[in-house]
């Protein structure tokens, strides 16, 4: 279901104290609701990290998202993000602009696959983590109240408060 994605670049000489500004404003940027709301509206990256390495003179940007990867360039492109990667990228050498045709063709140039990808959930997509996350809280908000109680201690729910299930379903709960 995932994939990674990992780009090598070389920084424009005199350019990596800038980048690494444009990457910590970026990072403080992360937190803002703007681009919580961009990487939940595109919903297929599971995380990214950006890397200055060898004397400040190459950069590293690597991600696991879903789906295709033309889908993942795309749907970044059109939102708050593609804007901070035009910022990020710009440092690079011969980086061609995030609206540029020829953008997908700069970026498999650069790009430098994983010998060894491993993934903690290769099953899960970010919509079913998304989705996972919802059900929890609502589970756990439901384990807390008086009726949930008095509907385990009730005669009438023994049988199936008694399934291995059910049983599995409280252990999870409690752990």
């Amino acid at each position: 279901m995932s994939s990674e994605f990992t780009v090598f670049t070389k920084i424009k000489p005199g350019e990596a104290e800038a980048l690494r500004k444009d990457l910590a404003a970026m990072a403080d940027a992360a937190q803002d609701a703007e681009a919580h709301a961009a990487v939940r509206q595109i919903g297929t990256l599971h995380d990214a990290r950006h890397v200055i390495f060898d004397d400040d003179t190459r950069f590293m940007f690597a991600s696991v998202f879903d789906g295709s990867w033309d889908a993942y360039i795309d749907d970044f492109a059109k939102t708050v993000v593609g804007a901070r990667f035009e910022r990020v990228f710009s440092h690079s050498e011969g980086f061609p602009g995030i609206h540029d045709p020829g953008v997908k063709d700069w970026f498999v140039a650069h790009q430098a696959p994983a010998n060894v990808f491993i993934s903690a959930y290769p099953d899960l997509t970010v919509q079913q983590i998304y989705k996972d996350h919802r059900v929890e809280e609502a589970f756990e908000e439901v384990l807390d109240t008086p009726e949930f109680r008095a509907a385990l201690e009730n005669p009438a729910n023994a049988e199936l408060v008694a399934t291995p299930a059910f049983q599995k379903l409280l252990e999870e709960a409690a752990a």
